[in-house]
């Protein structure tokens, strides 16, 4: 991807658009992330990534990060935004409210993506998958 194919000004879009982004984005690390940690059948990777992209996991993420203090200013009120933006979807298998903040967690990374801050972004990624992993752990012993 060129530079010059970025958006000029991510700050002008609207949330659902660097939702749009986010997901992806994190999508692709998730599944590099599990073929680094060994894994290679595609019914195991695509249980595994649910534990990272499902909407109930980002929302857990996002509080996490809230929590934490782990955000700036500018991040939480990307965050913020993300969290009240109105989509025209119903969300499958969880409430509003976590839909919501999955949301915003897919907006802040679809904002540092497309400001093309990614020192922050893989920041960002790597810290959602160590509390990710902390869960999982937590879940199982």
């Amino acid at each position: 991807m060129l530079i010059s194919d970025y958006v000029r000004d991510p700050k002008s879009l609207n949330s659902l658009a660097l939702a749009y982004m986010g997901d992806a984005v994190y999508e692709v690390y998730v599944r590099r992330h599990l073929l680094k940690k060994g894994e290679v059948k595609p019914n195991i990777l695509q249980k595994k990534a649910i534990q990272y992209v499902s909407a109930k996991a980002q929302n857990f993420i996002i509080h996490a990060f809230i929590n934490d203090e782990y955000l700036t200013e500018e991040e939480l009120a990307v965050v913020k935004r993300g969290r009240n933006a109105k989509s025209h979807t119903t969300p499958k298998n969880t409430d509003v409210q976590t839909y919501r903040y999955s949301t915003a967690f897919e907006a802040l990374l679809g904002y540092h993506f497309l400001s093309q801050n990614f020192l922050r972004l893989e920041e960002l990624i790597q810290q959602a998958f160590m509390k990710v992993e902390e869960r999982i752990g937590d879940q199982h012993g």
